[in-house]
């Protein structure tokens, strides 16, 4: 342990990312404490991935049996189907309760000092902690903060948690509103529809910007919105925003144009779900003691070591990670944004590679991706003056997607024509949240199409719509 400190490192926040940085500080012989004001576990455990992909695999069943078109097609014929609404939210609650305990014990085995507390920085290499026994300071060699983010909720949109409600309240399934608007077609509007849709709700999903799905590639989104959107009992205003949601029964939502301003119309349902991003909890972590000035939006700013800057300039021994820093607001980022951190702090340099880190939205059927856009490939090579391709395959061509009747999808590959160097690959269709873990390897590598062409795929298998796709980029 370093001489003179409580810890080589403390670690504000228990999420998916402090806990990843509290594992590989352990494994590293950092003597470490972890601080949590709330859940152990933090959004992913406790109201975001977890609890929510309990709640899409029990829906996405419910959607699959009451499919009798589908169904009749393999030869198959159901019965009447019925559900639980309290028993699906109890498998979504009972998942996250077994997790946080894995999670917890996990740190506790390892002889990681788990303090309940609100901490922040108290100047260099110090932490105050502020909990049921009063306040106490503890010092650290190194400190990483990652304390996570919260749903955000724009103005005029009063939010009561039970007709008006964001993802933290929605995950607990407290009940099926007839018809419920969701606000954003991000990846936590599209998951929701596809619970809700599934399970017998009428949507209406109000996306202010002038498309759907607008941080998705646009055949993607296209693809998807045909998919996803347009053959389920969802209404779409786009171009719209909420100007202004009253809680009640019914609730009152009244919405203008994105771009004039001006009111449109006025409609009434039954229930609200606010789904328009998260924002950083930044705020009171005393990162004034050490000169630190977040940034417009309240992200932390680091450098790719994850070191907290102040004026450009590292700050000794301090760290962010995960949401707070806003380069990348996924759990899987924030785990491997702890032991970038963490490696550097050992003296072994390391940077991250943002472009190989996936993404996926676990809608029915799912949509992944993984690097850049067209758009922003084209933007990029104007600027490093080289050209861009793409390549597409249709699950509609492959024989296990064809076996399984689910071959709506697609596959993208946005390449260099100079070099053949991936740049981006985007999929949507079955399973496409496992089968983009491929095309992250290939970017992470920095392959080329050429390379990845003569790869050999298992047959008949998913994967060979991105071997199609590689293979026919190869030929144009």
């Amino acid at each position: 342990m370093s001489q003179g400190f409580d810890y080589d490192l403390v670690i504000i926040g228990a999420g998916v990312g402090g806990h990843g940085a509290a594992l590989h500080a352990v494994s590293c012989g950092l003597k470490t404490a972890i601080i949590e004001a709330a859940d152990m576990g933090g959004t992913c455990v406790n109201r975001g991935c977890i609890p929510s992909k309990a709640l899409l695999a029990a829906s996405g069943r419910v959607r699959e049996l009451r499919n009798t078109h589908h169904l009749k097609s393999l030869g198959i014929q159901v019965g009447s189907v019925e559900f639980d609404r309290q028993a699906i939210a109890d498998h979504a609650s009972n998942l996250v309760s077994k997790i946080q305990g894995d999670l917890t014990n996990s740190l506790k085995r390892l002889g990681v000092d788990i303090i309940k507390g609100w901490g922040k920085v108290a100047g260099a290499q110090k932490v105050s902690i502020t909990g049921d026994g009063g306040e106490k300071n503890i010092t650290a060699k190194d400190i990483i903060l990652s304390p996570g983010s919260i749903p955000f909720v724009p103005p005029g949109i009063e939010v009561d948690g039970k007709t008006v409600f964001t993802s933290d309240q929605g995950i607990k399934l407290e009940s099926l509103p007839d018809w419920v608007a969701i606000i954003g077609s991000g990846y936590i509007g599209l998951e929701f529809s596809d619970i809700y849709s599934a399970l017998g709700c009428e949507i209406t999903m109000i996306e202010a910007l002038d498309q759907l799905m607008p941080g998705f590639d646009r055949d993607i989104a296209k693809l998807a919105e045909r998919v996803l959107i347009t053959p389920r009992d969802i209404e779409t205003k786009v171009g719209i925003y909420a100007k202004k949601v009253i809680p009640g029964s019914p609730v009152v939502i009244e919405l203008a144009d994105f771009k004039t301003k001006e009111d449109v119309d006025v409609i009434e349902v039954d229930a609200c779900l606010v789904a328009t991003g998260r924002i950083p909890v930044t705020q009171n972590l005393g990162l004034e003691s050490v000169g630190v000035e977040v940034d417009r939006r309240n992200f932390i700013p680091v450098d790719d070591r994850m070191a907290v800057l102040s004026g450009g300039e590292v700050v000794p021994h301090l760290w962010a990670i995960g949401d707070a820093n806003g380069k990348m607001m996924l759990a899987h980022a924030a785990s491997n944004q702890g032991i970038i951190a963490v490696e550097n702090i050992v003296g072994r340099e390391r940077t991250i590679d943002y472009r190989s880190i996936p993404a996926a939205a676990f809608t029915h059927p799912e949509v992944s991706y993984v690097g850049l856009t067209e758009t922003a490939a084209k933007e990029l090579g104007q600027t490093e003056e080289f050209e861009i391709a793409t390549s597409k395959s249709y699950f509609k061509g492959n024989s296990k997607a064809l076996a399984e009747n689910e071959a709506d999808g697609m596959a993208k590959v946005i390449y260099r024509k100079d070099t053949g160097e991936v740049l981006g690959v985007h999929i949507f269709g079955l399973h496409a949240a496992d089968l983009i873990h491929e095309a992250s390897a290939a970017i992470a590598n920095r392959q080329s199409v050429q390379n990845l062409a003569h790869l050999v795929h298992a047959h008949p298998t998913l994967s060979e719509v991105l071997d199609e796709a590689y293979k026919r980029a190869i030929a144009i």
